[in-house]
């Protein structure tokens, strides 16, 4: 077969993402703590974007009427060719001046900033225990280099000989040092590993020669995989004295360094808000903290009353007035897209509202998307890392969606409402006579719910229980 390089002409349709139509789904996938960030740099890089402050009044219909030019105009050519005519009367409100006189009038309040509070570090916290326990220079520099080597939950991930080449002494030397680290508190760290870990905090409570003790240190193993009834017989103790230990043993840290590390919390601030009217649900955004724009007047009193304003000038702020003007109605078809979303969800899931999450529908994003008649990666994008606060607590909008499961009367069940089910079957269950899952499975299709067996075994995981062999007491 010959090849030959050569030309062809031809037609192919792409769809290409302008600049502006990426920024404005970032803007659209952003929660309401960064988006406010990301107005305020705005502000600051745009000088015709100004904030509504308390107390100003904004022209609703002027806003309403500038939104809906703006989404006539599709092309940017069409763009181009308004700006070189711009009615400015059209885009500014009035009755607001900007100037000395403003600024003077303006209450200016004083206010303390909010700094941080340093959080100390695992390695700071332990450092500056050995540094009161040992003022030897040696000692020091080991103990800082096995410190360095341990992971966010304590743990030793650094083998000793390499300690001991990179300071050239024997393993036995760095061993001592490592005894001292792990008398250090949180009890546990320094360990090498968990059974390591469990036998420091039991020695730090006294409790060395305890039955809990010898599990540990002689019977680790078929202690991890619960084989109680072997162990009863070698310990020649009873299972029910067994299962005691294993409460004691259950107490101590298997991550003693997390306790020092561990971040701030994370606080869950709801971009929408569900409140019950009546018998009705009403929903609005909760966006009290978003700065409030409008184009600036300074600029419009600066056009009218300076003839001798350079083109170059003027080019300036029409680049920028269009970018304004850009965003404003980016962020307001944001506000309506996020309420109509959140609004089609009220509507699909009105009984969980009513009666609580066994009630939860199941409810897919292709669902919402021609409810509303949006592309299905708009929902998407306006329910990713948003939550909204309803009568019943605060849930992220992915909450809302799950897939589904039949039921012997046809009807269609969630699977999060499947999962409360379990949950509730095992907690009513002889903790002596634990339900397997194919047991779990045959009540819930007794039921009248449809499920296999390897369906309540993954959902059961998801929810974080043990299998019956490891729930059963004795």
């Amino acid at each position: 077969m010959e090849m030959k390089i050569g030309l062809n002409v031809g037609l192919q349709q792409r769809i290409i993402m302008t600049p502006k139509l990426q920024q404005a789904l970032k803007l659209l996938q952003m929660p309401t703590l960064e988006l406010q960030q990301v107005l305020k740099q705005e502000i600051l890089q745009n000088p015709l974007l100004e904030e509504v402050e308390d107390g100003d009044e904004v022209n609703e219909e002027e806003t309403e009427s500038e939104e809906e030019e703006a989404e006539a105009e599709s092309e940017e050519k069409k763009d181009e060719e308004e700006a070189s005519d711009v009615d400015w009367d059209d885009y500014f409100e009035t009755g607001f001046g900007i100037g000395s006189g403003y600024a003077e009038e303006e209450e200016r309040e004083d206010f303390l900033e909010r700094v941080p509070v340093a959080r100390q570090t695992l390695s700071e916290y332990l450092l500056s225990q050995l540094r009161i326990i040992t003022d030897d220079k040696r000692t020091l520099e080991i103990g800082e280099y096995i410190i360095g080597s341990l992971d966010d939950s304590g743990y030793l991930t650094c083998p000793l000989k390499e300690i001991a080449d990179t300071f050239g002494i024997t393993e036995e030397e760095v061993e001592k040092v490592l005894k001292i680290i792990q008398t250090l508190d949180p009890p546990g760290v320094g360990a090498r590993n968990l059974k390591e870990c469990l036998m420091i905090q039991i020695k730090a409570r006294g409790m060395e020669n305890t039955l809990a003790a010898k599990i540990i240190r002689d019977h680790f193993d078929e202690f991890k995989q619960k084989k109680y009834l072997d162990l009863s017989k070698k310990l020649k103790v009873s299972l029910k004295e067994l299962q005691e230990q294993a409460k004691i043993i259950g107490t101590l840290d298997p991550k003693p360094g997390l306790d020092i590390v561990s971040e701030e919390p994370r606080y869950v601030i709801p971009d929408l808000i569900v409140e019950r009217v009546g018998d009705k649900y009403v929903v609005s955004l909760n966006d009290k903290n978003i700065p409030r724009l409008r184009i600036s007047q300074s600029y419009k009193n600066e056009l009218t009353n300076n003839a001798s304003i350079s083109e170059e000038t003027k080019e300036f702020i029409q680049t920028r007035l269009k970018n304004a003007r850009w965003l404003i109605q980016t962020i307001e078809q944001r506000r309506r897209t996020m309420v109509k979303v959140m609004e089609a969800i009220v509507e699909e899931q009105r009984e969980f509202f009513e009666k609580g999450t066994a009630f939860l529908k199941p409810l897919t994003l292709q669902q919402i998307a021609i409810k509303i008649k949006m592309h299905e990666s708009t929902v998407s994008r306006v329910t990713t890392n948003k939550y909204v606060q309803t009568p019943r607590g605060v849930y992220e909008l992915k909450f809302f969606f799950s897939s589904k499961l039949d039921t012997h009367s046809g009807e269609e069940v969630s699977a999060k409402s499947a999962k409360m089910k379990i949950k509730e079957i095992i907690a009513k269950e002889d903790p002596r006579k634990p339900l397997s899952d194919q047991k779990i499975a045959d009540i819930l299709k007794r039921d009248g719910l449809i499920i296999a067996r390897r369906t309540v075994a993954k959902y059961r995981e998801q929810l974080g229980i043990l299998p019956a062999r490891h729930r059963k007491q004795y």
